[in-house]
């Protein structure tokens, strides 16, 4: 009897041990797992705090941006521009914040492209007193003659230089057809090229302007009066007649009364049209027929 007590004794200590070796597997088990979670989570948190830092950085560059675009677009005007914005060629955006890849990829450019941005332009006009009062005093009595105040002043400036060439004979030629509205212009066809008492030299050909004397491809040419001759001209050349030409064209419809639609300062401004066309012609900018 007393060694079946020894045995149970025995066997009871062997479970206790074993359940005492399960517990500490277990409990060490644990240990690691909610170790493992604890690790987990930090390192999440440390991920969500990084990202709503470099969020709200973002957002602080942002705002300075829309702040900067807000005193640029209030303070600056087409006559007016921000000095300090031209001056410095820098946005005023907040000390210490730096635009990152991210934030210029979401703003669709770079912090260059935001300093480098031009102030907003809109074209305007506005008469010139004199100019306008010139050309009143024009229409009130119109005339053709080239020593009144109103034209003289587009003489000098417009139409002299315009039709200036080396070769100044026939420019002065030219000048004299477009006054007497005799001068024609065409395209140069497959028709033979008409010569009398003129060579070639003189009015040109297909590859040299009788009016430069330079060899470009001439696609036009030109007749004076009741001449025959042809002169073949450079589609600069033509551009500088025919912007001659529409000027002349337009005064003459004002003095013959045919454009009783049209008030006095819708007549300026054609005319100022008209004389910027000449302008940008006799500075080397010309249309050309393709």
């Amino acid at each position: 009897e007393l060694k079946l007590k020894d045995e149970e004794c025995e066997r009871l200590s062997k479970v206790r041990d074993q359940l005492g070796q399960e517990l500490e597997e277990l409990t060490a088990s644990l240990f690691e797992e909610a170790h493992k979670m604890v690790k987990e989570a930090n390192v999440k948190q440390a991920a969500a705090e990084k990202q709503l830092k470099e969020a709200q950085g973002k957002i602080d560059v942002l705002q300075a941006e829309v702040a900067a675009l807000k005193t640029l677009v209030l303070s600056t005007s087409p006559t007016s521009p921000n000095k300090e914005f031209q001056s410095t060629g820098k946005t005023p955006f907040k000390k210490g914040h730096a635009r990152n890849k991210s934030t210029s990829s979401a703003m669709g450019g770079s912090h260059q492209d935001l300093t480098m941005m031009q102030p907003i332009v809109k074209d305007c006009k506005e008469a010139d007193l004199s100019l306008y009062n010139e050309f009143r005093s024009w229409k009130d009595e119109p005339t053709m003659d080239r020593t009144c105040p109103f034209l003289d002043k587009i003489y000098r400036e417009d139409i002299f230089p315009c039709l200036t060439f080396s070769k100044s004979e026939l420019a002065s030629a030219v000048l004299e057809a477009v006054e007497n509205n005799t001068l024609s212009i065409e395209p140069v066809g497959l028709q033979p090229v008409r010569f009398v008492k003129a060579s070639a030299v003189e009015c040109g050909g297909p590859k040299k302007c009788a009016l430069s004397g330079q060899s470009k491809s001439c696609k036009h040419r030109i007749k004076l009066g009741d001449s025959s001759s042809y002169y073949y001209i450079s589609p600069f050349c033509r551009y500088r007649i025919t912007s001659v030409c529409n000027f002349f064209t337009y005064i003459r419809y004002i003095q013959q009364g045919l454009l009783k639609q049209q008030d006095v300062e819708q007549m300026f401004w054609e005319v100022m049209q008209l004389r910027r066309e000449m302008s940008l012609a006799k500075l080397g900018y010309y249309k050309e027929e393709l």
